[in-house]
């Protein structure tokens, strides 16, 4: 490994700019894109998550291949990954924008287009995803520096799903989506295209800012470039038991967020009774997500990292049970948010050093550097686990009789999305805090780095 200086502010700086972005759109597209489908191109609530769950399994499936794909191959520039930025930026932009777009079609053809349309943006998030998952390990070899870039890439992250969550609203309303009480109005498609455009621009930017601003400095240690078999890959990671439980551990942070960001819409809607208050609810697990990056580093230096990473879920299985108890209650949710918050900054820091760390003791053990496949095998499952998490709740809440056309819900409806915001988490934190408490990281590291030493 080539890297002998510490990662700069400037290019820490260009890290949270390029997770900014992305979260900017992932956010706006996890709070409102099946609401969208439901409530605005006006698709069944089944046909709606359907389409969700078929291009997420496209996506957990399109990751490890071209993941494989990436790991036997260079740029003109001998890079590995950064590239990846420039080139799919505006192809990913571009399929944003149609996600938000209603071409006024009936059902059937709708749903085909709109299935189209979410499997290329899929294909170009996963294109866009290998830099923002590899660049960490590439940057530095330093565990500190590594951990650095994740608190900026996490600061970068809360910010941009702030501005997707929160300042979204305010331009939903400006163009027309929504009235003044957060209601959506007769416009309500031009308003999500337009608001889509200027989500597409901003991950651009993002994008060439991140590609401009940092560098490929670690090299492994063998010069061998020979073409990996997958199933060579493969095999290497399935018996590395920091990486198998690192991905289990990243499917339990994947399916908590996504249970809240999927049903705080509807809760805000049909429990709140205003589409609106998702955003100060959305708010609060921003902001508890925003401070709690300050303390990661120093918790994770004074504990070490399998006791904080069994933080997170503690902290998440805790801030649950008022909820759980009463979920009517306005302060109950919020306390659930802020719970969510402190345990996801907590996780995604953490399993994405580890990520980056995970490729230094894979190199140890072959002499290859498997940087995009181990930031996209373990997406693998991650995004599976999603899809049949997205699937769970909207034929939860069809069977329990969802219409989107009714302004109130049936009890057994509200059952539902109240049973995904509280039980449902807190079931999957405690697998998430199993995981944590089994992981050997810190010790392979260590005999990892010994042994590179030795190599180089």
């Amino acid at each position: 490994m080539s890297t002998k200086s510490k990662v700069d502010l400037k290019e820490k700086l260009g890290f949270f700019t390029f997770s900014g972005s992305n979260n900017i759109v992932y956010q706006f597209k996890s709070i409102y894109y099946l609401f969208f489908l439901t409530n605005v191109v006006k698709l069944d609530v089944f046909w709606a998550g359907t389409i969700l769950t078929i291009g997420t399994i496209w996506d957990a499936i399109n990751d490890p291949l071209l993941g494989y794909w990436a790991v036997n191959h260079r740029f003109k520039s001998g890079e590995s990954v950064r590239p990846f930025a420039l080139w799919h930026s505006v192809p990913w932009a571009i399929t944003v924008v149609l996600l938000f777009t209603d071409f006024h079609l009936s059902e059937v053809p709708a749903i085909i287009l709109a299935l189209v349309i979410y499997i290329l943006f899929e294909v170009f998030n996963t294109f866009v995803g290998i830099p923002y998952n590899s660049m960490g390990g590439l940057a530095s070899d330093l565990d500190s520096d590594r951990r650095s870039i994740n608190v900026f890439r996490n600061l970068g992250g809360t910010l941009g799903s702030g501005i997707g969550a929160l300042a979204c609203l305010p331009l939903l309303k400006r163009f027309g989506a929504l009235n003044r009480e957060g209601n959506l109005t007769d416009t309500a498609d031009s308003g999500f295209f337009k608001v889509a455009v200027i989500m597409g621009l901003i991950v651009i930017a993002g994008c060439l800012i991140h590609y401009f601003t940092t560098r490929e400095r670690v090299k492994q240690v063998a010069d061998d470039e020979e073409h990996l078999p997958f199933r060579t890959i493969a095999t290497t990671l399935l018996k590395n038991k920091s990486w198998v439980i690192n991905t289990l551990y990243i499917i339990c942070y994947g399916v908590i967020n996504l249970l809240l960001l999927t049903c705080v819409t509807y809760y805000a809607t049909y429990v709140l009774g205003s589409t609106a208050a998702a955003t100060s609810v959305q708010a609060a697990f921003l902001v508890s997500s925003l401070l709690s990056s300050f303390f990661v580093s120093k918790i994770d230096q004074k504990l070490g990292r399998r006791k904080t990473m069994m933080m997170a879920p503690l902290v998440s299985i805790l801030g649950k049970i008022w909820f759980v108890l009463s979920p009517a209650s306005t302060m109950a949710i919020y306390v659930n948010a802020v719970s969510v918050g402190i345990s996801a900054t907590i996780a995604f820091v953490l399993f994405n050093t580890n990520r980056n760390n995970l490729v230094d003791i894979v190199e140890a053990d072959s002499g290859r550097r498997f940087d995009s496949m181990i930031a996209s095998t373990d997406n693998l499952a991650a995004k599976l686990a999603s899809a049949a998490a997205t699937q769970f709740i909207t034929i939860s809440l069809a069977v329990a009789g969802f219409n989107a056309e009714l302004p109130n819900q049936p009890a057994a409806a509200i059952s539902v999305i109240n049973f995904m915001l509280g039980i449902a988490p807190m079931a999957v934190s405690v697998l998430m805090l199993w995981a944590a408490s089994r992981i050997p990281i810190e010790k392979e590291l260590k005999a990892a780095r010994i042994k590179l030493a030795k190599e180089n």
